[in-house]
């Protein structure tokens, strides 16, 4: 078991946890707007009811499991390691951080999107990419604070991120009540759109695993992670689907519902003010999702390196407990890639996800067989009910997979194509990794 990165000081509790969690996972409904304007309201609807015991619960119930028997800096990267031996565990880290090139970009660049909203000439020009990165470079600055400060801002941040959405519920319910405008519930969906529908849900119900790399940052962590895990996961699905429901009810149009539509569907409920308050809304979601990943992919390459798989340096923590060479190495990387439009490359972030959610359902199965008597405080079921928790998500990545055959990255380039060369680096690093070391320690046994 790893030492605690914060052994003395303050520890994240529950209601910090899932509200960082929420934020690694989702950031509000913001990002459901593409499934409701593909699929209409009773096929988005269903999907966002549907997916979480496909896709989440088998996921939040694994990590439960692990997170409370294994509760170690690292997290998934820890147990895919001890499961199945160092070669997948590099894996693991590696698809993970990958995946987190293409993931974080997205954000500083949604708190843009909806600051340009109050006035465009704040993002024209080389000032989008200004605000971008001090998106950055504030989060990076605050997660140096420590994993306790984030999540108390995680719980701030959550309030102001839905209260104009709760204000949008109730007066779209009152609509309705009021008015009785017809309801249109479904409308046409193609085979394309269903998919892109159901890719979008996928994307935006993910990450429930990040939450567990800061496990030695978390009070009581065998009893925490179970409850936060199942408390996050109602949560997300309540606040996607609640809002559509009043939109329904309200009688408002889900034909060409696109991205930034909340703000239009705010404003026709409660005017101006209300969809100012959306827009505020959106710049604090995008500003709290990629606050609460770097607290959680920074600590990756903490744990790698304390395996050696990794420079030494990145091991290296400040007085709160906070791996700051990490931080500030990630920060910059993900700087760096601000400018390229990984916002289309769902499919590359989705896929190389994937394939690390998979070995994490594998190494639960693998544990429960190698050892047994390893204490437990989370048992999700017995054992032939560990090995079917991961055939929803085996399933719908596969979907995933054939779905997104001909989507292109670049000419020549499919996004499966893509991501498949991403994850072939991994075994490459791995091997030049322990040919270094091998070359060390056979120099050392020769001149001992």
């Amino acid at each position: 078991m790893r030492l605690a990165a914060n052994p003395g000081g303050r520890k994240l509790r529950i209601i910090p946890l899932i509200a960082a969690t929420y934020f690694m996972v989702s950031g509000g409904p913001y990002a459901i707007e593409d499934i409701l304007g593909g699929a209409g309201y009773t096929t988005a609807i269903v999907i966002l009811l549907v997916l979480p015991f496909l896709w989440s619960l088998p996921t939040t119930m694994m990590i439960g499991e692990l997170a409370s028997s294994i509760p170690a800096e690292g997290g998934f990267y820890v147990w895919v390691r001890r499961a199945l031996g160092p070669f997948w565990g590099y894996q693991e880290g590696w698809l993970s951080l990958s995946a987190s090139v293409f993931d974080m970009a997205i954000y500083p660049a949604f708190f843009v999107t909806y600051l340009g909203k109050f006035n465009p000439a704040l993002t024209a020009g080389w000032h989008g990419w200004a605000w971008s990165l001090a998106v950055v470079v504030v989060c990076c600055v605050w997660n140096l604070r420590g994993a306790p400060s984030v999540g108390d801002g995680s719980v701030w941040l959550f309030l102001l991120l839905l209260s104009p959405f709760a204000v949008f519920v109730a007066l779209a319910f009152l609509k309705g009540f009021t008015a009785h405008p017809a309801v249109h519930w479904s409308h046409p969906a193609s085979q394309s759109t269903l998919f892109i529908a159901i890719q979008v849900a996928m994307w935006n119900y993910m990450g429930w695993d990040n939450a567990s790399t800061v496990a030695k940052e978390v009070e009581n962590p065998q009893r925490t992670y179970p409850r936060a895990m199942i408390g996050s996961a109602l949560l997300v699905a309540f606040t996607y689907v609640l809002p559509l429901l009043a939109m329904a009810y309200a009688g408002l149009s889900a034909e060409s519902f696109s991205t930034g539509s909340w703000v239009d569907a705010a404003t026709s409920v409660g005017g101006p003010l209300l969809g100012m308050a959306v827009v505020a809304g959106g710049t604090i979601s995008g500003f709290g999702m990629f606050n609460a990943l770097v607290m959680s992919y920074t600590r990756l390459p903490m744990a790698m390196a304390e395996d050696r798989m990794l420079p030494r340096a990145m091991a290296r923590v400040n007085a709160r407990g906070v791996p700051w060479v990490s931080v500030l190495l990630c920060g910059f990387a993900w700087a760096l890639a601000l400018k390229l439009p990984f916002e289309r490359l769902i499919s590359i972030d989705l896929t190389l996800y994937g394939a690390s959610l998979l070995l994490e359902f594998v190494a639960l199965v693998v544990l429960r067989v190698r050892e047994p008597k390893l204490h437990r405080p989370f048992r999700a079921g017995n054992l032939a009910f560990a090995c079917a928790l991961g055939v929803g998500p085996a399933a719908l990545i596969a979907y995933q997979f054939y779905g997104s055959r001909n989507e292109q990255v670049v000419e020549g380039f499919s996004a499966i194509l893509f991501a498949f060369l991403v994850a072939l680096v991994g075994p490459i690093l791995y091997w030049l990794t322990t040919w270094g070391q091998n070359r060390r320690r056979l120099a050392a046994t020769a001149a001992d």
